[in-house]
């Protein structure tokens, strides 16, 4: 009898320190990572914004009359139009410029990228965070052969000046030749003189709302971005199929 005593006893405390363990572990987990015991609409309220500001809509317009053969699509990941090797790590890639969206991205008829139109203020001084990521995403394109039209929102250009500066590369799918006045960062190219447009950008519809809400800012990501990490001392990953 004393015997049974015993190992009943024993069960007991070995499930007593079980149960114990088993409430730390989970909460160290929980420390580790409290974002983890979040509800993703709970702690997120999502609410629905519009996929464009007024002056990239205005540019949109202006591209689907002037390249009206072309598909003419918005806010862009790199990552879905850009392929690159994986003997560095992927992650650290999507990490550096994968997320940063094109602002337009001009498909030929067999949804082949020909060009990219970034909507930018005329007279913007951007903080050295904006200038950091849209270098490095001029950088990206120009290495892929992707030719990079920078438009100011305030003087966007004419149908017939954006199908000028367009239709060559639509054409031969070549990368634009700079001009005078090319943009600050490098692998942007200039447009033709657009100070004096031929004809004014496309109005809004007239029962738009008044109130709208504007979509995330360009520097939504900039605080995600990553810093100085050596590609170089990465362990290579298998190559994807």
């Amino acid at each position: 009898m004393t015997s049974i005593l015993i190992a009943v006893a024993l069960i007991l405390t070995l499930f007593v320190a079980w149960l114990l363990w088993r409430g730390g572990a989970a909460g160290q987990r929980a420390e580790t990572n409290p974002t983890d015991n979040l509800d993703t609409v709970a702690a997120w309220a999502p609410q629905a914004t519009r996929v464009l500001t007024t002056a990239e809509r205005k540019a949109y317009d202006t591209l689907r009359m002037a390249l009206p053969a072309h598909t003419i699509l918005a806010q862009v990941p790199l990552a879905r139009f850009i392929k690159v090797p994986t003997r560095n790590s992927y992650a650290e890639w999507l990490r550096r410029v994968g997320h940063l969206c094109a602002d337009l991205v001009v498909c030929d008829r067999h949804a082949q990228v020909i060009a990219v139109v970034e909507i930018y203020p005329a007279n913007e001084q951007p903080d050295p965070r904006v200038l950091k990521r849209r270098n490095r995403l001029a950088r990206v394109l120009k290495a892929a052969e992707i030719p990079l039209h920078v438009w100011p929102e305030e003087a966007l250009p004419s149908v017939n000046a954006a199908r000028e500066a367009l239709a060559p590369a639509a054409e031969e799918v070549a990368p634009a030749v700079p001009a005078a006045g090319a943009a600050a960062f490098p692998g942007a190219h200039a447009m033709p003189d657009v100070k004096a447009p031929a004809g004014p950008a496309p109005a809004l519809a007239e029962n738009e709302p008044v109130v709208l809400r504007d979509p995330p800012p360009e520097t939504w990501f900039d605080d995600f971005d990553s810093g100085a990490a050596p590609l170089d001392n990465l362990k290579p990953t298998q190559n994807r199929r």
